[in-house]
């Protein structure tokens, strides 16, 4: 009876996962189109670049408000109602594009609509029930997860761009609602699910039932701090902690980089003599790298720990942003490949280690908030990034400055990652099985 049942239980995680591959496949590329209609509005409106890019900004900042209240809803009502309304909103804010006419209407659409709705089907969002899963390959199978984004970048932007340059960057807005809706609604009402308690089954397969299937170990062999993981946490106590708000800044400074790079990137190509077809190619590229990327640190921090992952991850976004500012000086195609490359072997790889370390750090049945509430300090910095990068650019006429700022920023989280230390509290099972 017990091998009879033991099948499915692994295979639902993994539908889990190709439900969250398809998601994140269409929702974030949804949101990093904005790269692509960064330089069109800027020609159709001649807004400057710190005004436009500011619409990006606002979203991450009104997250402030919104992520919190995601996290409550996903502990209550879960996956399949929160990412259909994030689509919802999403969907609403392409079609409310194809009608603006001033900039009140961009920030209306693409901050609060587009880039804060996407905050209900994101990184953070999966990181909040992917890992109740799994707990040998949690990273791996997170990372699997956040490929999705990487093959969706390959067909949605290069797609977009087209529709772009044959229609306008309207009717493009008007195909992105479409896709938004039919790709994601049905498959999550459907098929997606928050634990596995709540089809009776357990983590990995598991057949013995255990009180709280939030528990991101299954064995003591694997607790380090049994003082620190026998904690109930909440938000309140995790908040009086060195360790969240370390946590905080690390997630802070790296999407500060992520977005900061990303949002500015085409523009960038194109004002240093790229098309704007290698422009977009090259955003492709870099999430196209993200698919090994997320799928090599996640896998690689089951392994080593996730600090180690972590350290390698924001080193590819220092890099890159070194190698931006030696495209700045001298413009080269290869160099824009090793930036792609930095960027998406090893700096995308860090979505895979955010569910990871908040479910190894505040493990219990208020995870899902905890991580909500340190999801801000990343979605002030992806905001943060984008407008810091667009006003530098306004005030030195480059991008140099911005760049420099992106690469002491990686060194910063890097430091606060240390800091917060998942791996004293629990061991990945790569460390466990060798000890």
């Amino acid at each position: 009876m017990a091998r009879r049942r033991k099948k499915p239980r692994i295979f639902y995680g993994w539908v889990v996962v190709a439900v969250a591959f398809v998601t994140m496949a269409v929702s974030i590329n949804a949101r990093t189109s904005f790269s692509l209609l960064f330089p069109e509005i800027l020609a159709e409106f001649g807004w400057s670049s710190g005004l436009t890019a500011g619409a990006y900004s606002l979203g991450f900042i009104a997250s402030i408000a919104m992520l919190p209240i995601v996290g409550m809803m996903m502990e209550r009502f879960g996956p399949r109602l929160v990412i259909p309304l994030g689509a919802l909103m999403v969907a609403g804010g392409f079609l409310l594009l194809t009608v603006i006419t001033n900039p009140i209407g961009l920030y209306v659409a693409m901050g609060l609509l587009i880039v804060n709705g996407s905050m209900a089907m994101s990184y953070i969002v999966h990181s909040m029930f992917l890992p109740n899963w799994f707990v040998r390959h949690r990273g791996l199978a997170v990372g699997i997860a956040f490929s999705g984004v990487g093959v969706g970048a390959l067909v949605l932007l290069p797609l977009f761009q087209n529709i772009i340059a044959s229609n306008g960057w309207r009717d493009a807005c008007l195909k992105m609602a479409i896709i938004v809706c039919v790709t994601i609604i049905p498959i999550n009402v459907l098929l997606q699910r928050n634990a596995p308690a709540d089809i009776g089954l357990e983590p990995d397969g598991q057949i013995v039932p255990s009180a709280n299937h939030y528990a991101p170990s299954k064995g003591a062999e694997l607790v380090l701090n049994h003082a620190w993981a026998s904690t109930d946490w909440t938000i309140t106590r995790a908040l009086m902690t060195v360790r969240f708000w370390a946590m905080f800044f690390a997630f802070f400074g790296a999407l500060f980089v992520w977005y900061g790079l990303q949002a500015h990137q085409t523009k960038f190509l194109i004002d240093k003599g790229f098309t704007p077809s290698f422009a977009a190619t090259a955003l492709g590229l870099a999430a196209f790298f993200g698919i090994f990327g997320q799928i090599g640190m996640g896998a690689l921090s089951d392994r080593v720990g996730r600090e180690l992952a972590w350290t390698f991850s924001l080193a590819g976004f220092g890099s890159a942003s070194v190698l931006m500012v030696l495209i700045d000086r001298a413009p080269s195609t290869e160099l824009v490949y090793l930036a792609m490359a930095a960027q998406g072997l090893f700096g995308y790889g860090m979505a895979s280690l955010f569910g990871a370390i908040c479910a190894e750090i505040f493990a219990g049945p208020r995870s899902a908030s905890i991580l909500s509430v340190l999801g801000l300090g990343g979605n002030v910095g992806a905001g943060m990034g984008a407008y810091a990068l667009g006003a530098s650019y306004d005030a030195y006429g480059s991008y140099e400055v911005g760049f420099w700022m992106c690469w002491v920023v990686s060194i910063l989280s890097i430091g606060c990652v240390w800091i917060a230390s998942p791996g004293r509290i629990r061991m990945v099972p790569g460390e466990a099985k060798r000890a």
